[in-house]
């Protein structure tokens, strides 16, 4: 069976159609709303095996959450890679010890791909 993937987006829209793509490709998939929702997650169910992460949402963003998961030793080493339409994600993703980054609009070929190489192995 596949690990779970944290799906943490605040467009209802984006994380509908990430969770239908990874659920039609076999991954059982989680989501979250915000940071906050992701840490409420985290902390009451076993660790998903990768986090893709949106990087710009309310209450708790995507900067915010990997200070939180970073502080806490068993969650610290769940892969994260980032989601965002920002133009420097690159550095984000340097800045926030992410895997790797998605840039939106994601491509499925893409979002697969990098998922099963964090996921599969």
């Amino acid at each position: 069976m596949k690990g779970t993937v944290l799906v943490v987006d605040d467009d209802a829209d984006m994380l509908e159609a990430l969770r239908d793509a990874l659920d039609d490709a076999g991954y059982p998939v989680a989501t979250a709303a915000d940071g906050l929702e992701a840490m409420a997650y985290l902390q009451a169910n076993p660790p998903p095996k990768l986090i893709l992460l949106d990087w710009m949402m309310p209450r708790c963003n995507g900067a915010e959450f990997r200070r939180r998961q970073n502080a806490v030793s068993e969650l610290r080493d769940i892969p994260v890679v980032l989601l965002s339409a920002d133009a420097h994600i690159e550095e984000k993703t340097t800045e926030a010890e992410a895997k790797a980054y998605l840039r939106k609009p994601v491509g499925l070929k893409q979002l697969l791909e990098v998922v099963s190489k964090y996921v599969d192995e």
